[in-house]
């Protein structure tokens, strides 16, 4: 394949949703062999057989980040297909939206497994691919919800809070393996029906519209470029302007 990240093999979590799913699709196009991972039940399989059929690289690792073994078994599996682990991105994420006073330990425990707990262990297995190669470039996606709240969001605001905290602990201490470490906090970025959106929904937005998933690919393919190296351990936010804007009703 030909593209700006021809040669390279990039791994993708949470690969069946929205963002995932451009995720995958914008690398495969650039010319990267592009490993989509996600639950057995989802769609990635039929994504990662649909973007073979069209030609690109893709393979298909099912894991649940549940399991604290899944992030070694991925990357040892993108290691056997190519040989080498140049980029991750790390888009896997769940919420549960509940009262602090009703939600369960068991809940507050999976959101954080597959947020936090995987963002540090796929991170840590693809590291170490990336020390053997060379280098190479990890973004975690995190959520302007770890900067400000809704109420009844604690397991995920906290979730994504300590994404951006790792994220700059692991640019400091992967930098002299020439690893880039970066986070991306989106605001509001509609996967559904863009269409049903109301005018008052984009009016919200500096920006004048709501994100859309292509809004995230591309600080993605900023974060990751090969020509990239210099810009590490920073919390890019894709919102529109949405947390810079003081909201006062009229």
């Amino acid at each position: 394949m030909t593209g700006p990240f021809a040669g390279r093999t990039v791994i993708v979590t949470g690969a069946a949703g929205g963002i995932g799913r451009h995720l995958s699709r914008a690398y495969a196009e650039r010319g990267a062999s592009v490993v989509l991972t996600d639950t057995p039940d989802s769609s990635g399989a039929a994504l990662a057989a649909k973007l073979a059929e069209e030609g690109f690289v893709a393979l298909f690792v099912p894991a649940d980040l549940t399991d604290a073994d899944a992030a070694s078994r991925i990357v040892e599996q993108a290691t056997a297909w190519t040989g080498r682990v140049d980029i991750l991105v790390h888009n896997a994420g769940i919420g549960v939206w509940k009262p602090p006073l009703e939600l369960s330990l068991e809940e507050w425990d999976r959101v954080l497994n597959i947020n936090l707990r995987g963002a540090f262990l796929c991170g840590r297995e693809a590291a170490k691919a990336m020390k053997a190669s060379g280098g190479g470039a990890i973004v975690n996606i995190a959520s302007t919800r770890a900067l400000q709240s809704e109420p009844n969001s604690e397991a995920y605001a906290a979730s994504k809070g300590g994404i951006l905290a790792l994220t700059h602990a692991m640019a400091a201490s992967l930098g002299p393996d020439g690893i880039t470490v970066n986070a991306i906090s989106p605001g509001w970025i509609e996967t559904g029906d863009y269409g049903a959106l109301r005018p008052e929904d984009h009016a919200q937005h500096p920006a004048g519209r709501v994100g859309r998933s292509e809004d995230v690919v591309k600080a993605c393919l900023y974060l990751t470029d090969p020509d990239g190296g210099f810009v590490t351990g920073t919390n890019l936010i894709v919102d529109g302007g949405m947390t810079r804007r003081m909201i006062y009703e009229p």
